[in-house]
């Protein structure tokens, strides 16, 4: 008796997001992840010489930017309703 309970509430599962909100969230943890790969590097092996590679306009701007814009798309992607009628 207990088996079947079981199976019948698994056929019930439904998720808690449709598929556009995961394709949101999918581009968001892609552009996090850009954004971090970009940041990584520009250290120097020599703790002794300056590399003022860290400083580049990538790491400081554009990568921070990056993970911003993928945070963004994680909130919009938590907050899409796709059941909303026009």
């Amino acid at each position: 008796m207990g088996e079947k309970k079981r199976k019948e509430a698994a056929k019930n599962i439904s998720f808690i997001f449709e598929k556009k909100n995961y394709k949101f969230m999918l581009i968001g943890v892609a552009f996090i992840a850009l954004g971090f790969i970009l940041m990584a590097g520009g250290g120097s092996d020599d703790p002794n010489v300056f590399n003022p590679e860290i400083y580049s306009w990538r790491r400081i701007r554009l990568a921070p930017a990056l993970v911003l814009i993928g945070f963004g798309f994680q909130v919009y992607a938590i907050l899409l309703n796709p059941h909303k009628q026009k």
